[in-house]
């Protein structure tokens, strides 16, 4: 399974009968599953249906969700209100018993509010309106599925980012560890050379003290630690970014521990050369922390 980014964005259109909607749902970055929903007066119904099937496909991520209903593009069939039109032919009769008038005539009754209902009207008898429900929530469901596969599309090409960055990082690694710098050997000649100049060619200089203390440089300066969790830290980063799963939190806490490697490595470093290995070290650590940003 590929990684999966929590940037993405879907459209999916629907009609049900008289009614028309299109879905829209956008998601970026966030440290939960947290979605803000617009659904037109009266839907509220079907929020926390919608949420749960948000939930089911999605881990992670600020979500914006917005429902647009549209009646008014189709001409759906009128209705006659039975029982408004009794009401209003029982009237009429009672009027014609007390005067005379003239029958009114059937367009005149047809346009007295409530006898003849429009297609908004109409949803609001229950079985319609259920109906109208179950096709917006199966229409959202296609639109959620939509959105996750725009996720993983966009996962895909996160995922050949981040894997070019822990290649450097272990190339990197590497590096530190076989740099000529952090020998003992060459810790213990520059620091005789250092001892040499200060005290001026003809100076003589004890050969045990000189090793003495270059042991004690060397065990300050010994990265073999932070190369060794270095390495370990690439295999994991590797393991995770393969595993399929929402990984996105172990990555930035992993990303910690690479920092603080870097750091140590650089607060160790006894050459420029191995002090420049550590400042790349550190970039490419900080590229790679603001991509998993973005990682479900």
């Amino acid at each position: 399974m590929p990684l999966n980014s929590m940037t993405g964005f879907a459209r999916v259109e629907g009609i049900h009968g008289a009614v028309r909607w299109h879905w829209e749902l956008r998601s970026v970055n966030g440290k939960g599953l947290d979605a803000r929903l617009r659904l037109p007066p009266g839907m509220d119904g079907i929020e926390q249906r919608l949420r749960t099937e948000l939930a089911r496909h999605l881990k992670r991520g600020n979500c914006q969700i917005n429902l647009v209903l549209d009646r008014s593009e189709m001409a759906a069939p009128l209705r006659v209100n039975r029982a408004a039109l009794a009401v209003v032919m029982e009237a009429i009769g009672d009027i014609q018993k007390v005067m005379e008038v003239m029958p009114p005539r059937p367009e005149g009754i047809l346009a007295l509010k409530g006898v003849l209902e429009n297609a908004e009207d109409a949803v609001e008898d229950e079985d319609a309106r259920t109906a109208l429900e179950e096709a917006l929530v199966s229409s959202f469901t296609a639109g959620v599925k939509a959105l996750a596969s725009a996720r993983a599309e966009e996962g895909a090409k996160l995922e050949t980012v981040l894997t070019g960055h822990v290649n450097e990082i272990e190339r990197l690694t590497r590096n530190a560890e076989d740099c000529p710098a952090a020998a003992p050997s060459a810790l213990q000649a520059r620091l005789k050379e250092q001892l040499q100049e200060m005290l001026g060619d003809g100076a003589a200089i004890a050969e045990d003290r000189v090793a003495q203390e270059a042991a004690l440089l060397a065990t300050r300066a010994d990265i073999r630690e932070e190369i060794d969790r270095l390495k370990a830290h690439v295999e994991q980063a590797r393991e995770l970014l393969s595993s399929g799963e929402a990984v996105g939190r172990r990555l930035d806490f992993l990303t910690q521990e690479f920092n603080r490697e870097a750091n140590t490595l650089c607060s160790k470093a006894a050459d420029v050369i191995l002090t420049r290995i550590g400042l790349d070290l550190k970039a490419v650590i900080d590229q790679f922390r603001e991509q998993i940003q973005n990682v479900e």
